[in-house]
């Protein structure tokens, strides 16, 4: 039994949820009656109600966002149901600000804002009978320096098999309106030694990824420098993410990133246009030339891994505009370009722009456009699979040298449009296409409808597919290729180049 269950239905099983870890660290006298149960996305609600009333909770507290909100609102109605005494507490983005477009009326508070001591000093009022009147409730920002760290929190199992999230800051110094960290334009910073002292325990319980959520990683180079400098100093390989503002990189922050060997950085840009225009329509600001360069330096002076973002829909940007970006992108990057679509979240000031530009959006999470003055509604479900066959083919990286065939006879964009065009008539569906399907599908397009040499591509498919091994050659490729690597005696090679390691 449990007074209080914090409750998280992450994205995936492998996500942890931060903010649930914060709120358990933070109950101070109540810590020792409080557990956390997490759960994906999609599992079912009578299950995972049975799971926590198992407890005999007399709080709930949930995190809800974007991807949970309707699993959350179906997990709720059964537990007031079945459970009517109990007190169910939302926090977490998607309820901090109005309109709520889901009905919460089966929540007995809602918490508003950062909530570590407005969700303490509720649960107290709860426990000692002295309950608020109030259902909304706006949190009471903390002092960072005066929380506890949520880093004990991380089981062994955790470190072993989930994502471990940390941050050195909080807040954003930007206005972009389609971005609710910018609501929030003061940065705040955790004290270093002790956040250094957390990472330290972290690394000696079996730590090697550490995926930072700080919207502006690289804003104080200071600070980004000596956190770095931290991990350089760790000897067996480890993982770092980090969100980083794309033209702010001076050179003594270029130097340590040079420093670290393959696979251990992986950096984060949100790009979302390379035009001036509506880069200005969205109080981003941004210099397009710096990051010109600080990408090329990333990409040919590090061993970084990034991955650039690009949105489609944003306000006064038409297909032709996006076409441009992505276009010219691609002329600075052979990395991961993560195409999104527009999403309007409550609290932003995306909506100043409706009736400009007639943007239309879905009220449904995550609420992404459905149509503007400058893309159609039409039109936009075609870019929507454009977005899921891009991540397919080329963000995979299982094609990572074919898939340039498509574009050598038009530009990046045009050639990938016209590609996922005909793999949808196809499939039908943007969902569950196995590699060897989507292997054959590439081979057909590029040597039936682009005419190119099947041995020729064949070849090149081969390569690609075998640099992940265990992988099968699906057999259209096999009949056509120059030839058939022997795969098992590649694997045999690998089993005793790691023999003579391990003896060594």
């Amino acid at each position: 039994m449990k007074d209080i269950v914090l409750v998280g239905i992450n994205a995936r099983y492998t996500h942890t949820s931060f903010g649930l870890r914060y709120l358990l660290a933070n109950l101070h006298e109540y810590t020792q009656d409080a557990t956390i149960l997490e759960f994906a996305i999609g599992s079912q609600s009578d299950a995972l109600a049975e799971e926590i009333l198992n407890y005999q909770p007399k709080i709930i507290g949930i995190g809800v966002y974007i991807w949970n909100a309707q699993d959350i609102h179906k997990l709720i109605e059964i537990l007031k149901k079945i459970s009517p005494q109990t007190k169910i507490v939302l926090g977490g983005p998607e309820v901090s600000h109005k309109p709520f477009r889901i009905n919460w009326q089966y929540a007995d508070y809602i918490i508003q804002g950062e909530g570590e001591i407005s969700f303490y000093n509720l649960c107290k009022e709860i426990l000692t009978n002295t309950p608020p009147q109030q259902k909304v409730i706006k949190a009471i920002m903390p002092t960072l320096t005066e929380l506890t760290l949520p880093y004990k929190y991380y089981s062994d199992h955790d470190i072993a098999h989930r994502y471990i999230y940390v941050e050195a800051s909080r807040g954003c110094p930007f206005e972009c309106e389609f971005c609710l960290s910018a609501i929030d334009e003061r940065v705040r910073g955790f004290e270093m030694h002790k956040l250094l002292q957390s990472f330290e325990k972290l690394w000696q319980k079996g730590a090697r990824s550490f995926k930072f959520i700080d919207r502006t990683f690289n804003l104080n180079i200071k600070l980004a420098i000596e956190l770095i400098d931290f991990f350089l100093q760790k000897k067996e390989p480890y993982t770092l993410h980090f969100e980083v503002i794309p033209d702010n990189f001076p050179q003594r922050l270029k130097e340590y990133i040079k420093r670290f060997p393959a696979g251990s950085l992986q950096l984060e840009i949100g790009i979302q246009t390379l035009n001036e225009k509506i880069l200005n329509n969205i109080n981003r600001r941004m210099n397009l030339t710096k990051v010109e360069e600080n990408i090329r330096f990333l990409e040919n002076e590090t061993h970084a891994h990034i991955h650039l973002d690009l949105i489609i829909g944003l306000p006064g940007e038409s297909v032709e505009s996006f076409a441009n970006n992505l276009n010219k992108l691609k002329t600075m990057t052979t990395s991961e370009i993560q195409i999104g679509i527009l999403k309007k979240l409550s609290g932003t000031t995306l909506d100043r722009h409706d009736k400009q530009y007639n943007m239309i959006y879905s009220d449904t999470p995550p609420y992404e456009i459905l149509q503007n003055d400058f893309i159609s509604f039409a039109k936009l479900q075609k870019l929507k699979r454009f977005s899921r066959f891009w991540d397919l083919t080329y963000n995979s990286g299982n094609f990572f040298h074919t898939i340039n065939y498509l574009w050598k006879k038009k530009s990046v964009y045009d050639g990938f449009y016209t590609f996922s065009e005909w793999i949808y008539t196809q499939t039908q569906s943007t969902w569950q296409i196995s590699l060897m399907r989507l292997s054959e599908l590439l081979f057909r397009y590029l040597t039936e409808e682009l005419q190119y040499d099947k041995t020729k591509i064949a070849d090149s498919m081969i390569e690609d597919i075998i640099k992940i091994e265990g992988r099968k050659i699906p057999g259209i490729l096999q009949k056509h290729a120059s030839r058939i690597p022997n795969l098992k005696r590649k694997a045999m090679q690998k089993h005793q180049k790691r023999q003579i390691l391990r003896e060594s």
